[in-house]
């Protein structure tokens, strides 16, 4: 195939979008650990009686049914808000439509967040704002049994075949107990690569804030495995398929090199899922066959596969600054965080993008983590650690934090809807001068209870 038919239907697929004048709508996707504080296995029957019963309430229509006849999403097609299951019946995502204004989803989530409380509640089960399932050693963890997560997880256990390319962790099933909170904003063409560029750098800072997964029986001084578990992954076989990006953007140009460089790793033909180890995007399209496999009835077979430009319809990259095929760029580094400041994320996000210029201004004179020889990505290797690196002044360190916010304040501020109480929680972060997972840690250390903690990240 021809590398140019390739180049422009990239261009259609992620760039076309972005040139006409965006509305700045506001996309929050929120994922949450289903608990059994009885210490067991979560019983995907109860599971599964809530999806019928918060349908019923509010109205959303099936759209999707998993092998076993179970629904595993369902829509409100008057908003849409979209109720699913992230790669586990362990794992409860709550997606809201589009909206102008955070008050109207902030709204909507405390009204969903709450009846699947009280629906659990009989059975001591709970939701919670922690970026791991701290009772996933007691869950049955594996994945919602349909042809694309059954394809996800057998590509992560796949890692074996690939030892020696890389350093690969040992959670292949970290989809099914692992919880973040995403948000997406429009974007447009000309502020394109000042976005990514901007954002990117932030991605160390942020951190510091919303820092919301340890796995202390792991490594202890970790706050945020989310990035470990998708760099050490077969997902980052590639590396420019995942985490944050190793330069910065002049154009549209070349942030469209970028993704032809990127990998592909499934397909579907006949309503099956096909896994082959990752190639290039552009070295895929232009071969004449790839050898892959597909589940068939317990068992994986080999098969050929013809490539066909279609198929950019299965290129997914898992990048912390994402930019989509909506026109919008989804922001994927942060865990879930603590139900009560579920909204500072996307407040965090939304208020910056008003005040982009002086973020970028900020960061480019930035000498308390910058101008030291470190990349942003080294950075944040540093900072989601517990333990600082000695040649950051502290002091200083929070009062950067500060100006971040407070620009995301005054972005707040000018849009007019009184969202800017959202970011309280960030505030109290800085004041105290650590994030959720440290939070957790030193309370842990101190003798609270996991069940305590549990609860405490569940209030709204």
């Amino acid at each position: 195939m021809n590398k140019e038919i390739i180049y422009q239907k990239l261009y259609e697929k992620y760039i076309r979008l972005t040139e006409n004048n965006r509305d700045h709508f506001i996309g929050v996707e929120i994922e949450m650990p289903i608990v059994n504080l009885n210490r067991q296995a979560v019983d995907f029957s109860v599971v599964h009686q809530l999806t019928k019963a918060f349908c019923k309430r509010f109205d959303f229509a099936v759209s999707g049914i998993d092998d076993k006849g179970n629904a595993y999403s369902a829509e409100n097609k008057d908003n849409g808000d979209i109720l699913s299951y992230d790669c586990s019946y362990n794992n409860l995502e709550l997606s809201f439509g589009r909206e102008v204004d955070l008050n109207i989803i902030d709204g909507r989530f405390k009204e969903y967040y709450a009846f699947i409380q009280e629906f659990f509640k009989p059975y001591r089960y709970t939701l919670t704002g922690m970026g791991v399932n701290p009772y996933r050693r007691y869950n049955r963890n594996f994945p919602v049994p349909n042809g694309r997560y059954r394809m996800l997880f057998h590509h992560l256990h796949s890692y074996r075949k690939y030892e020696g390319l890389m350093e690969f962790h040992p959670f292949p099933e970290f989809g099914t107990f692992s919880s973040a909170s995403q948000v997406q904003l429009d974007v447009n063409l000309r502020q394109l690569p000042q976005t990514l560029n901007v954002m990117n750098r932030l991605e160390p800072l942020k951190a510091l804030l919303f820092g919301n997964s340890p796995l202390p029986d792991y490594d202890p001084d970790l706050l945020c495995c989310r990035d470990m578990f998708w760099e050490k992954s077969t997902h980052g076989i590639n590396p420019k398929n995942v985490g944050m990006y190793d330069r910065e953007f002049g154009s549209a140009d070349e942030i469209l090199s970028y993704i032809a460089d990127t990998s592909i790793y499934c397909v579907e033909r006949d309503e099956k899922y096909i896994n082959f180890k990752p190639i290039n995007i552009v070295e895929y399209l232009q071969s004449d066959a790839i050898q892959g496999e597909y589940y068939d009835n317990g068992v994986y077979r080999d098969i050929t596969v013809t490539p066909r430009i279609e198929d950019l319809a299965y290129l997914r990259t898992f990048k912390f600054e994402d930019l989509t095929y909506r026109g919008t760029i989804e922001y994927r580094s942060a865990c879930t965080q603590p139900i009560k400041s579920a909204m500072a994320l996307p407040a965090f996000h939304v208020g910056l993008a008003q005040r982009l210029d002086s973020l970028d201004e900020l960061l480019r004179n930035d000498d308390v983590i910058y101008g030291r020889g470190y990349t942003p990505a080294q950075l944040r290797k540093m900072l989601v650690r517990r333990n600082l690196p000695d040649f950051i002044d502290v002091d200083r360190l929070y009062g950067l934090l500060r100006q971040i916010v407070d620009l995301a304040e005054d972005g707040l501020r000018e849009r007019g809807l009184g969202e800017e109480k959202y970011l309280t929680p960030l505030y109290e972060r800085i004041e105290r001068r650590e994030c959720p997972a440290e939070y957790m840690l030193r309370q842990t250390e101190s003798g609270v209870s996991t069940e305590k903690l549990i609860l405490d990240f569940a209030e709204i």
